[in-house]
């Protein structure tokens, strides 16, 4: 009978209505102390790389301010210029030095999608401020099947971004250290690892951990563009290391951009710079991490995200063509000075190029621009280690993946889906030996599907508003807003047409392929969770939900007369089963006359059962046994005690309970069987048990000290 409810916090009773059926909770144990100091275990280990452990009402106090969720949840999209205007160039490089007078043009429309995507995403964040984003969105408007398409195109795009910023941050670091080169793979995986233990620590530990970097990028990079633009009109702009050189065109494109291939090219161009839009969804995945009012600090930090990129892409390429910028992916065969070409040239990424240009190559703001910009590319994959950990949890909750990503860890951090997006990283990378030219090929396929369904989601979403609405003012309103969503699916439909015709045959189609296994994992998980919940709902009102037994017969299973056989013995006599009996298999291991003499000696009061196995099998008696029993009446249950002794040493569990562990499997696949282990300790355990007896005891007193 169920008595009252306690407050774990407070220690004070709870209300809990007109509900009969009440709840006893007891916080603690109120005599627990703490008699020994724990060594160096795992748990000591996991404290000191990842820091104490949160109580669940410590969540509301990890919730973000807008200074913090800018750079937490915005620097995969800042970090981006490091590397979208590069891929611009260097595509267009394809067509030689006159094609670079369309980059302006490309980046302009990359802005001008910015303020599209911007402008519908806020009207996500305002409608569906639980999170989730454009999964929820699609789910709830397009249904379960549209939503695991769109869930699998984000958990692989929020791979990639953490591929293809971690990479490009080790191809800063090995600009800067030349002695590193060629182990590019093995620092992108270090950093993942890195990145992967400050997000383990919590949400609020890795935005103070992004805050400052990524601010200092920003000062720095907004510095530079502003002197530059400064110098422009002033006649003083300095030119970039490349700007002597000249850019052989490729085969292909020796008629420069006049043909049919020009035009794919300068759509190739404007798809791979789309790659500045990734990360606008992190923010709408992420809503729940703001502080409230969460709709609306979501929705301004939306907008200065978009802003600041805007001005950053185009500032960058802008400068890259006042300074005289070559940008190539091999400078060995397309680059050349006096129709030779060139073998001594170490190509540096575009925004270097710019900062040597502007502030000087051995000025200090050179190297400043240099360091912030490599750390923000390392950092930017904290956007996708916030925003993968939180869709796979809105998709667990969906059924659509494991339980297990619902879950928080010690620090109130998703951290199963932290470790999920790390080794799928890591081995991303590893795959590709950390190319970015590579990479960046399988980049934003995924955004663009998830930007489409959720636009088409949002307009669907408003039309059944206005379906119910009837307040002239707010059906105006959201007429406006189902304008604006429309408007921006067209459009993203359209360059998600572009990118999968520009990208596929470069690499595109392996994302591509990515997205759709994932997706026919996530149904087969569906429907095994929907199979398991209809066979474990309760029956009808007509039928007893908790039938009980007709008879309880408890089988002991006994290999030798030693403690673990009396302890599982007297666990089996307390629970006074209908009938309780020892069984003992007559087989080569197993001396069963010398254990019945023993038997008769102790003068045991439970009857000894021999059974008998002709062919040297263990389980085959006991299961034929197991049967008998059951096939007596179709209302019994059989309880099986298995007495088990505990090791402490892997090697030790080598050598024992091997019979044990192949019979209980068995014998838990039988109908009407329950299995009931009954474990004795050796010596060699003790050290673990100690150990689960400290986190108790430092758990009890945690929750000791909070009831105060």
């Amino acid at each position: 009978m169920i008595t009252k409810c306690i407050d774990l916090s407070s220690g004070a009773p709870v209300a809990l209505g007109a509900a009969r059926a009440r709840v006893t909770i007891d916080p603690w144990p109120c005599g627990l102390t703490v008699d020994r100091v724990p060594g160096l275990t795992t748990s000591t280990i996991k404290r000191a790389l990842l820091g104490r452990a949160f109580a669940t009402e410590d969540l509301s106090r990890e919730r973000l301010p807008k200074r913090l969720a800018l750079p937490t949840f915005a620097s995969d999209a800042l970090s981006s210029v490091a590397y979208a205007p590069d891929e611009i160039l260097l595509t267009l490089a394809l067509a030689g030095m006159t094609a670079y007078a369309v980059s302006p043009w490309v980046a302009l429309a990359v802005v001008a999608l910015m303020a599209v995507v911007v402008a519908a995403n806020r009207h996500n964040v305002q409608e569906y401020p639980d999170g989730g984003g454009d999964y929820r969105v699609v789910q709830d408007n397009l249904g379960q099947r549209a939503g695991r398409v769109v869930g699998s195109a984000l958990l692989v795009d929020y791979v990639l971004t953490v591929a293809v910023s971690i990479s490009q941050a080790a191809h800063y670091t090995t600009g800067g250290l030349p002695v590193l080169h060629g182990w590019e793979t093995w620092i992108a995986i270090g950093l993942i690892i890195l990145v992967t233990l400050v997000n383990l620590r919590g949400v609020r530990e890795s935005g103070r951990t992004l805050a400052i970097p990524v601010y200092l990028f920003m000062g720095s990079l907004g510095l530079l563009l502003l002197l530059g633009a400064v110098q422009a009109l002033t006649g003083t702009l300095g030119h970039a290391p490349s700007a002597g050189y000249e850019i052989e065109p490729d085969a292909a494109f020796d008629q420069g951009l006049t043909a049919l291939g020009g035009a794919l090219l300068v759509l190739r161009a404007f798809s791979s710079g789309c790659a500045a839009l990734t990360g606008v969804e992190a923010i709408s995945n992420g809503v729940p991490s703001f502080r409230p009012p969460k709709s609306r600090n979501a929705a301004t930090t939306l907008v200065i995200l978009g802003a600041i990129s805007s001005v950053f892409i185009l500032g960058i390429i802008v400068l890259a063509g006042a300074t005289g910028v070559r940008y190539v992916e091999d400078p060995a065969t397309q680059l050349t000075r006096d129709g030779a070409q060139v073998t001594d040239y170490q190509q540096i990424p575009v925004i270097a190029q710019i900062a040597q240009a502007v502030f000087g190559g051995g000025s200090p703001l050179f190297y400043v621009v240099l360091i912030s910009t490599g750390v923000v590319l390392f950092l930017a994959a904290n956007t996708a280690f916030n925003g993968f950990p939180n869709l796979a949890c809105a998709l667990a909750r969906s059924r659509n993946l494991p339980r297990q990503l619902r879950q928080r860890g010690d620090r109130l951090a998703y951290s199963n889906g932290i470790l999920a997006l790390s080794l799928a990283s890591i081995l991303l990378v590893w795959l590709t030996g950390a190319r970015v030219s590579l990479l960046i090929q399988m980049y934003i396929v995924g955004v663009f599907v998830s930007f489409s369904l959720a636009q088409l989601g949002m307009t669907i979403h408003f039309s059944k508003q206005l379906r119910v609405i009837t307040s002239g003012v707010q059906r105006r309103r959201i007429a406006r807003r189902r304008a604006v969503n429309a408007f921006a699916f067209a459009v993203v439909t359209l360059v998600l047409v572009i990118v999968l015709v520009t990208k596929l045959p470069h690499g595109a189609w392996v994302a591509v392929s990515a997205m759709l296994l994932l997706w026919l994992l996530m149904s087969g998980v569906h429907r095994h969770y929907q199979r398991v919940r209809s066979e474990l709902a309760l029956p009808t009102d007509q039928e007893d939900p908790m039938p009980r037994p007709a008879r309880s017969p408890a089988l002991v299973l006994v290999a030798s007369l030693d403690r673990p056989t009396m302890r599982a013995l007297a666990v089996a006599s307390a629970t006074r089963p209908t009938t309780i009996e020892a069984i003992i298999v007559d087989d080569e291991d197993v001396d069963w006359r010398a254990v019945a003499d023993r038997w008769r000696d102790l003068d045991v009061q439970i009857p000894l059962r021999v059974l008998y196995a002709p062919y040297r099998q263990f389980s085959a008696p006991v299961l034929a046994h197991v049967m008998n029993l059951l096939s007596r009446s179709p209302r019994d249950e059989v309880v099986v005690y298995i007495p088990e002794f505990l090791v402490g040493h892997w090697w030790e569990a080598l050598l024992h309970n091997h019979s044990a562990r192949r019979l209980r499997a068995r014998l838990e696949h039988l109908p009407r069987v329950v299995v009931a282990t009954v474990p004795w300790q050796l010596g060699s355990a003790q050290e673990a048990v100690d150990q689960v007896q400290d986190e108790v005891r430092s758990a009890a007193l945690r929750g000791r000290g909070r009831a105060r």
